[in-house]
Formats: C-alpha cells, structure tokens, sequence
C-alpha cells in the first residue's frame, strides 16, 4: 500500500500537486504554531535589549548636558555633545523592577541594581515612557529602594506644560492612582487633560519629565491658590523596567547652598 501511494504521487501529476499543497498547509501550521511559541519565549530577551537600546537613546539627549553659563546669552539648541563627557550633566541608568505597591498609603519601589552598579540616595527614577516614578531613598550593593510618588512624604516641583505655572506634587495617601498639584495661582488657565511636567527646580530630574495629566481642579474659596487632581502619567500598576538619573553635576551647587546656609 506504501508502494502504491508512493507510485501515484510521483507518477501523477494531479496527485502529486494535491499532496504538495495539503503537506505545505499541514507544515506551514506546524511552523506557524511553533513560531508563535518561540516568540513568546523570546519576549523577555526582547525587552532587555530594548530597555538597553533605550538607555543609550536616553543618554545621547542634549538635554543631559550642560554647561556653565559663560555669555550673556547660550543657544541650548546648538549644544554639542563632546566625546569626553565634560558637559554631561544627567546619566540614565536601567533598572528592573522586582517589587511595587501601588494600593498603601506609603508606596515602595525596589530596583534589581544597586550601589555596585552606580546607585545612590537622592537619585530620580523614571518609567519607560519618560514618565515620574520616584526617588532612591536607599540602596544596598545590588538593590535599591525607590519612594514612590505614591508616597505621603514624596513631594516634587513640577508646572504645567501649556501655562508655565509652578507647584508641588503630593500624595494623600487616600486616594489610589490621584496626585495633586498644589499652589498654582488663581490666574492660571487649566483645563482637563493638560499635561504637568517636572520644572527642572529639582536636581534630580531634567525638566520636561511627564508627571501627570489634569482630572479637575478643587476650587476651595478660602484658599488664594487651586490644587488641581492629576492622573499619574506612569502606570504603576504595571512597572517591570525604569531608568535611574544620576545628576554629575548637582555636587557643586550643593555645596555652595550648604556654605551659605551655614553663615
């Protein structure tokens, strides 16, 4: 029977035709379904070398270096960036996330890199997406603990995007998923959706950081200023990479603010 299917296929051209097309369909889907499930195994190193590409991205910006102001006047946007690294002021660094809360009152990140690999207190930390997260508040040799935006005690300069205005984040530690914006002036125009970004006061974040978008404002009479609602623009619900921010240049300044304040 074996010999007979064997002559008919071979010798008839019709037969022959038919059993190629029905072997391509069966292997194609074979391929097809073990392709599919390849793939799915080849998410992880995907996103790794993703991840990695982006921070090469990230520490190309010209917004990561900065000089001292020497003229009257300096054209940010004709920044070279040098091959020896003398004017970069912001580095990125890639993090994973191993551990996130997003629903207490006092919200914790920790970060799969550490003081061995170039982590430090007081360093900002950002989504993949460029969005707010946090700030390193400890760090052991391989592992860091970031303090939520999510957090009572976080607190961060930021302004909305569209108007300039200026104000602080906070947390209430009540509402999951809500950031509020305080101590923006009356005579600012805010309507929903409007973008808020870091203002570059802080020295841990570069300025034009996403932080937040605008739910609605809480218009409290017996205040000269509005807090405004902000849905948080990071998801931290879902937070599996970050970038931490080394600023190279915040030593200098702090220690001209701490020799002044100690006159």
């Amino acid at each position: 029977m074996g010999i007979s299917f064997y002559m008919i296929f071979s010798y008839n051209h019709y037969h022959h035709a038919v059993y190629s097309a029905t072997a391509s369909e069966i292997t194609g889907g074979i391929n097809k379904k073990f392709n599919t499930i390849n793939y799915y195994f080849q998410l992880k190193r995907t996103n790794d070398s993703l991840v990695k590409a982006n921070e090469m991205l990230y520490n190309k910006l010209k917004q990561n270096y900065e000089l001292p102001d020497t003229v009257n006047k300096i054209g940010v946007d004709t920044l070279t960036i040098d091959s020896t690294e003398t004017q970069r002021k912001y580095l990125y660094m890639q993090a994973k996330v191993i551990h996130n809360s997003v629903n207490q009152t006092n919200n914790y990140i920790e970060l799969h890199r550490g003081r061995l690999q170039g982590i430090s207190p007081d360093m900002g930390v950002i989504d993949v997406n460029d969005a707010v997260i946090g700030t390193v508040v400890d760090v052991s040799n391989n592992y860091a603990v970031v303090m939520s935006l999510l957090h009572e005690q976080s607190n961060l300069s930021a302004r909305l995007k569209r108007g300039g205005e200026t104000g602080n984040i906070i947390y209430d530690g009540k509402t999951p998923g809500i950031l509020y914006l305080k101590d923006i002036s009356r005579s600012a125009k805010i309507t929903a959706g409007d973008t808020v970004v870091t203002s570059g006061f802080s020295d841990k974040f570069p300025r034009g950081l996403l932080i937040g978008f605008v739910k609605d404002i809480i218009n409290d009479k017996s205040s000269s200023t509005y807090t405004v609602r902000l849905k948080p623009a990071a998801n931290f619900e879902n937070l599996q990479y970050s970038y931490v921010i080394n600023n190279l240049q915040n030593e200098e300044p702090e220690q001209l603010l701490k020799k002044v304040r100690s006159k």
